[in-house]
């Protein structure tokens, strides 16, 4: 395939993926474009189920088939060897090759993304085993320890060796976060990588991916409900909406010139240290029923701006 731009690492370009259900079609993603450039971070922002993940999970070639299934659109992936890969239609046995050692994720749920049956240390060695040509037992072991000390984690070496269980969720989180780390991925995406992490933890680990990011030149797809990670981590954000971007620019741009009237109730919704409320504002209503949604603007009940003009097809995005 070809880049639209050389500049980028990845481009998504019209992706529809659809899960297909006995009661209907859910269209998780529908027409989704936007780009990652080398060296930054993008920010995914959206209310629960708008299709944050399942773009993410596109792009791992990591959507539960048969149900779900990539329907149409491209995502461009260029490699460190210079050659651009369409992942959409690449074979699986290829993607082997790129998942884990040039885009890995650190996935939103750590508590059920570890393998209960073997320890970390096993877990973590795999990793490095798969993709690094030469490596021994002893050097993966190593390199797994280098890793768990890296995100903060104290006696590294009796972590190794517990199991899952053992740890607590936030210390499962870091684990995730090191074996992510480990191959010196050209893209992190990152689901919710603080969730389970109290804030000053919050703040060592996004310190954590901010330098790793610098020191390998990567790009962070970093997937968020939290605005304030967004506005101290990314540079360009993007916003979703029931499996579509109904707006995307720059950080400063989201936070100072919202257009969108969805944006804009994020953006009155988060908290400020600045304005004295009683209570927190709440955008109107609820997300529609992703399975078979009509081809029309699908925030317009919840949206105080909505006319009768607003019945018909989906507006552009705005950008």
């Amino acid at each position: 395939s070809q880049m639209r731009d050389s500049r980028n690492v990845v481009e998504f370009d019209d992706l529809h993926t659809y899960f297909y259900t006995d009661i209907g079609t859910v269209k998780a993603v529908d027409g989704v474009t936007y780009d990652v450039p080398q060296g930054t971070t993008v920010g995914i922002v959206g209310e629960s189920g708008c299709g944050k993940s399942v773009t993410s999970l596109s792009l791992m070639q990591l959507v539960q088939a048969p149900q779900g299934q990539i329907v149409s659109g491209e995502i461009r992936y260029l490699a460190s060897d210079g050659k651009c890969y369409n992942i959409a239609k690449m074979p699986r046995s290829e993607m082997l090759h790129i998942r884990g050692k040039e885009i890995s994720m650190i996935f939103q749920e750590p508590m059920t993304s570890l393998n209960p049956v073997f320890t970390i240390g096993e877990q973590m060695d795999e990793v490095v085993l798969l993709h690094e040509e030469g490596a021994t037992a002893e050097s993966a072991k190593a390199h797994s320890i280098e890793m768990l000390q890296l995100v903060g984690i104290a006696m590294p070496d009796k972590v190794y060796a517990s199991y899952p269980h053992e740890l607590s969720g936030g210390m499962r989180q870091r684990v995730m976060i090191a074996m992510a780390l480990s191959c010196g991925p050209r893209l992190i995406i990152a689901d919710e990588p603080t969730t389970a992490l109290d804030v000053t933890i919050q703040a060592q680990i996004l310190d954590l991916l901010r330098g790793i990011k610098d020191k390998i030149n990567g790009s962070i797809m970093l997937i968020t409900h939290d605005l304030g990670v967004i506005a101290e981590m990314a540079d360009y954000v993007v916003v979703m909406y029931a499996g579509r971007i109904i707006e995307k620019g720059t950080v400063r741009e989201i936070f100072h010139t919202p257009k969108h009237p969805y944006t804009v109730g994020l953006m009155r919704s988060k908290p400020s240290v600045n304005k004295a409320v009683d209570r927190l504002y709440s955008i109107p209503g609820q997300v529609p029923n992703p399975i078979n949604m009509p081809n029309h603007c699908y925030f317009k009940n919840r949206c105080e701006k909505c006319t009768e003009k607003c019945g018909g097809e989906y507006p552009p995005m705005l950008q």
